[in-house]
């Protein structure tokens, strides 16, 4: 067995027979060509995309307006109309108690529940992140009454979303504001009296300071 003495005696000369095999490819002209100088031919450079595919058409004013339905915190875009506890009752009993039940106190269970919509307890704290005992419902949670009406023009009834006239809609707010003893029921809202609407869970939530977004009182 040779020592290690001897191999390292013998590394130079491995050393330079690599490097004089390295210098004889560098004078045949093989060696590599500097990066970005030359392209394998098998690379191919990218075609461009069109600006656009020949897939759909752009949607018209009226299909535009059909789904700008977004009404916010302080109610700018609340549209024309009103509605009463009365009228949303019977609304109510037709398009929304079979998921929420005929008393908004919700149906079903674990990932197929329908969630409760009235209630106020608890009338006093805010204990829903300390006592799971609570369900949050539209009288003791939701903190704007304007956007109770943006969510139901929007998303209900489940089974056909947006299918809600204006006045249908105010009709069911008013339902639900009254029934969760927020408004009274002879209290018609509409573009005006629903951004006066101060519900109990409002000053629970943070107010969004950012400078360019619409202070909300």
């Amino acid at each position: 067995m040779r020592s290690g003495a001897e191999i390292l005696r013998a590394t130079p000369v491995l050393f330079s027979f690599i490097a004089m095999g390295c210098n004889a490819n560098h004078d045949a002209g093989d060696s590599p060509p500097s990066v970005g100088t030359r392209r394998p031919a098998t690379v191919r450079t990218a075609p461009r995309l069109p600006e656009r595919f020949a897939v759909g058409r752009a949607a018209t004013d009226v299909e535009v307006a059909r789904w700008n339905l977004d009404v916010n915190a302080l109610g700018t875009g609340l549209p024309p109309g009103s509605g009463t506890h009365a009228q949303g009752a019977r609304i109510y009993a037709q398009r929304c108690a079979l998921c929420h039940g005929q008393r908004g106190e919700g149906l079903g269970s674990g990932a197929t529940a329908y969630p409760r919509l009235i209630g106020r307890e608890p009338r006093a704290g805010f204990p829903f992140g300390r006592d799971l005992a609570y369900v949050k419902t539209i009288g003791n949670y939701w903190p704007y009454a304007t956007t109770v009406y943006d969510y139901l023009q929007r998303a209900m009834p489940l089974n056909a979303p947006g299918s809600l006239q204006p006045q249908e809609v105010y009709s069911l707010t008013a339902f639900l504001l009254a029934e969760n003893e927020i408004i009274a029921k002879s209290t018609a809202m509409d573009s005006r009296s629903l951004p006066s609407v101060r519900m109990p869970a409002r000053d629970r939530f943070v107010r969004d300071t950012r400078e360019n977004v619409s202070p909300i009182r």
